[in-house]
């Protein structure tokens, strides 16, 4: 697959089928109605990309903030041991005193 075919897919599969659909309908009107329908189709096509665009960052960095809560939590336990572990080993200090 070429780079040509590979971004006409990538565009396609960003698209919902139903703009896909009224994209081809309004491509084949005739010239007067097709050009004054256009424009407000390429408005509408360029919004569905950004949001598009806008949910795929979002999902990302729902995805990352998942990962770093997962880290923190690991960290606290880790700190909760160490915390546990210098208290067990201060306590039988002042035992011995």
């Amino acid at each position: 697959m070429n780079s040509a075919s590979k971004a006409a897919a990538n565009e396609t599969q960003e698209l919902p089928q139903e703009l896909i659909e009224l994209s081809a309908l309004i491509a084949a009107l005739p010239s007067p109605h097709r050009s004054r329908l256009s424009t407000t189709m390429d408005r509408v096509v360029d919004g569905a990309r950004r949001r598009r665009r806008i949910l795929t960052l979002v999902q990302e960095a729902l995805g990352q903030l998942r990962l770093d809560m997962k880290y923190l939590m690991f960290d606290l336990e880790a700190t909760r041991r160490e915390r546990d572990a210098f208290r067990r080993g201060s306590e039988g200090d002042a035992d011995e005193a």
